[in-house]
């Protein structure tokens, strides 16, 4: 009979190949971190069975994790080296954020919502993902005094692009994130010595960002 922690590994496995790999992921770092990261811990207790399912899970305060192939090809858009230097703009429920952990140099990331920041600053503590920094506070504006990022991921939909989130990429650095109100598109920003250049890659579903991002007028 199998142990919890072997049949998690089993059922993960089984998520990286039938949800992961069998829908185009290529990146074999990205895949990897799949199947290193213990998506159980970073749902609810009551949802733990279900951590490895094909589906976004709801982690309260009206926020979820994500389904585990947008979390991977978000990633994978992202085009992380081992020195990159990563913003996340969401933390949630902190498994996007341990992803970008061990495929990045240094991670920083915001959660609006303080209860939930907290308690996935914890759960980041104890798997001892080390080179993770967490802010409580609006994404909105970023983290200026860190930046410029190679990457900038958002795990919450704005209406329009966040200025201050374009001001602090890095030339070459790319921006993913999920843009609209009821319906919404997956888009890759990429900062060039030119400009910005904008790719729409795939509809999606998040939950929309809050804060500074509800009042602020459409536009880059």
């Amino acid at each position: 009979m199998l142990s919890m922690d072997e049949t998690f590994e089993t059922l993960r496995r089984e998520m990286v190949e039938k949800q992961i790999r069998a829908r185009g992921i290529r990146d074999p770092r990205v895949l990897d971190a799949l199947l290193r990261i213990p998506r159980h811990e970073f749902v609810p207790p009551a949802l733990k069975a279900e951590a490895y399912d094909d589906t976004p899970l709801g982690i309260g305060e009206g926020q979820t994790i994500s389904q585990p192939y947008i979390v991977a090809f978000m990633t994978e858009l992202a085009c992380l080296n081992p020195d990159s230097k990563v913003l996340e703009v969401g933390t949630g429920s902190g498994y996007q954020t341990a992803v970008l952990s061990v495929l990045a140099r240094e991670v920083f990331s915001i959660e609006i919502i303080e209860h939930l920041g907290q308690l996935a600053k914890e759960k980041l503590e104890r798997g001892h993902f080390s080179n993770v920094h967490v802010r409580i506070g609006d994404g909105y504006q970023g983290w200026p005094e860190e930046s410029p990022f190679d990457a900038i991921l958002v795990t919450a939909a704005p209406h329009h692009v966040p200025q201050p989130l374009l001001h602090q990429l890095k030339i070459g650095g790319r921006l993913v994130i999920p843009i609209g109100d009821f319906y919404q598109d997956l888009a890759v920003y990429t900062k060039t010595e030119r400009g910005v250049q904008e790719e729409k890659v795939i509809p999606v579903r998040f939950v929309p960002m809050t804060g500074q991002a509800e009042s602020r007028k459409p536009g880059i």
